[in-house]
């Protein structure tokens, strides 16, 4: 089977991640900047051969990938399998919030237990399922075509974890940035890296509206 090529997307910047509050699943939309950078984002894949367009369902996700969709005259196709990690209680609170409030789950939780999870929420082995389950069956759909998953900040940890063969409890020392492009490559024997927090069209002011 031909490899399928996978651009990876996390959504733009929202309120909540300014103030660093736990959005988990609740449908919180992208602020001002956040849609200039799924705008930026939309832009900078004009060129690219892209067979599909898969998202999460929630608003900051739906959103960024409609920015790569429209100009395109293409379809964003829904799936619930790409939302962030369900965070329970979590939701909803800031960091300092759950450190101060939540010290014990906040310790298990900051300590990346892989069987922790908050009342309510996913522990990260059953989220590491779900995602790399759903992105496989996406990217089966494709062999030798390219598609976009735009998802969330969890999301592409796991992504970029399971293709570098990561594991969960290891200290993150990679970048998730908002709107970044992130490449990786699929087969039947799984995930591989390509490339990793493209940001540059975040920064280039060829691609600004103002100045085409």
């Amino acid at each position: 089977m031909e490899a399928t090529r996978v651009i990876a997307v996390r959504h733009g910047e929202t309120a909540w991640n300014v103030d660093t509050r736990i959005q988990g699943q609740l449908d919180i939309g992208l602020n001002d900047t956040g849609l200039w950078q799924a705008r930026r984002v939309g832009r900078a894949l004009e060129e690219e051969p892209i067979a599909a367009i898969y998202a999460s369902d929630l608003s900051r996700a739906w959103q960024t990938a409609q920015a790569i969709a429209q100009p395109r005259g293409m379809a964003v196709a829904a799936d619930p399998g790409l939302r962030e990690r369900a965070f329970g209680l979590f939701e909803g609170r800031t960091f300092a919030d759950i450190d101060a409030s939540l010290p014990a789950q906040a310790r298990l939780w900051r300590t990346r237990d892989p069987e922790f999870a908050p009342e309510g929420g996913e522990s990260l082995l059953t989220f590491k399922a779900r995602v790399t389950g759903t992105a496989a069956r996406l990217a089966a759909r494709h062999p030798g075509e390219l598609i976009v998953l735009v998802a969330h900040g969890g999301v592409m940890d796991v992504l970029y974890r399971s293709a570098t063969g990561q594991e969960l409890q290891a200290p993150r020392t990679w970048a998730l940035g908002n709107a970044a492009i992130n490449r990786l490559l699929w087969t039947p024997q799984g995930f591989t890296l390509v490339g990793w927090a493209d940001v540059g069209h975040l920064d280039d002011d060829s691609l600004d509206e103002a100045s085409a």
